[in-house]
């Protein structure tokens, strides 16, 4: 692991329930990022689904262009961006116009996804997704380059062409990983592996295990950033956290096993449990000094470096999430940086 400063980050879903307002919704979430930016946070991500028919949803780009001029000097991503599911050359210029839009602060998260239903609607059979998924990331890195670009899919032929939409600077390459071949694919094709906030701590730190042998093994050097997303709710008191996080983020995870994002984790976990076990080595919800001791094994035995905390779910008042980004912001962050 390089050494580097550690960063904080908050993660915005824009998820909202089905029928709620758009424009009310957006104005409450841009006053989220500006809590953030305030806060002096280091960064913020936005994800991406297709036809979410429990939540709404609005995509990441228009979305992330929009919060760039409120955001300051924070960081911006995606966390993720379903890569198999778009065409190459437009991904790739789309991302450089939003890299242009942040001056060069912007971080290109891709993954997979897991929902049949996103696949189907693009015409997509599951057994074509890495495929496509390894392969567009190749043309989008190499249209990047500038340099002449050649490929001969069904879905993209190129012969030669150089783009001339490229980036600021390169946005560095965040892989999200569930299964544990996926871990080893982030270790060989991206940057670094975006740690996901589903899995339990004992998950991931065999998964890290994998990833960083994966990637020795590849011929790679250590890498520069490791970030981790975790679902987090902070109060005063660990009481108050559980009373005002509980009930949309069990709901969260109640629509995820619906979507069947617990089949694309490894072993046997299942959403479809208790909170409380559901909970248990999973979510950090409680007050500053609970949180502080839940991230720290984090940074200290793991190496982590970039916390991209996700403090407010789809019905949740903004108050409240407004409320948990402040103290994290003020008591949380500081002492994940060393200050």
């Amino acid at each position: 692991m390089v050494d580097r400063p550690v960063q904080v980050g908050v993660f915005l879903t824009h998820q909202q329930p089905a029928g709620r307002d758009p424009v009310e919704a957006l104005s409450e979430q841009l006053s989220l990022v500006r809590a953030a930016r305030d806060g002096g946070l280091d960064s913020v991500f936005a994800g991406q689904h297709h036809l979410p028919e429990s939540f709404s949803h609005i995509q990441p780009l228009p979305w992330l262009a929009r919060l760039a001029a409120d955001a300051g000097e924070m960081r911006i991503g995606t966390g993720i961006h379903l890569l198999a599911l778009h065409n190459p050359v437009d991904t790739a210029e789309n991302f450089a116009s939003l890299d242009t839009v942040t001056g060069g602060r912007s971080i290109f998260g891709v993954g997979l996804g897991y929902r049949e239903v996103e696949y189907a609607g693009f015409g997509i059979r599951p057994e074509q997704k890495v495929e496509r998924f390894t392969e567009n990331l190749r043309i989008v890195e190499e249209l990047w380059s500038g340099q002449p670009v050649h490929a001969d899919n069904p879905w993209c032929r190129l012969d030669g062409v150089r783009s001339t939409a490229l980036p600021r600077t390169r946005p560095p390459v965040w892989m999200a990983a569930n299964a544990d071949a996926a871990v080893r694919r982030a270790a060989r094709l991206a940057d670094t592996w975006l740690i996901n906030p589903h899995a339990t701590a004992t998950t991931i730190r065999r998964q890290l295990d994998l990833f960083h042998a994966e990637r020795a093994a590849a011929g790679r050097g250590p890498v520069e950033e490791l970030p981790l997303m975790r679902e987090i709710y902070c109060a005063p008191t660990r009481a108050r956290a559980l009373e005002l996080a509980r009930p949309h983020l069990a709901r969260k995870y109640e629509v995820y096993a619906d979507w069947g994002q617990d089949k694309a984790l490894p072993g046997k976990d299942s959403f479809r449990v208790d909170y409380t076990d559901l909970a248990d080595d999973r979510f950090i919800v409680g007050s500053p000094q609970d949180c502080v001791e839940a991230l720290l094994p984090w940074r200290d035995e793991l190496g982590v470096t970039h916390f991209v905390l996700r403090t407010e779910w789809a019905g949740m008042p903004v108050e409240d999430a407004r409320a948990s980004i402040d103290l994290l912001a003020a008591e949380v962050a500081p002492v994940l940086r060393g200050a």
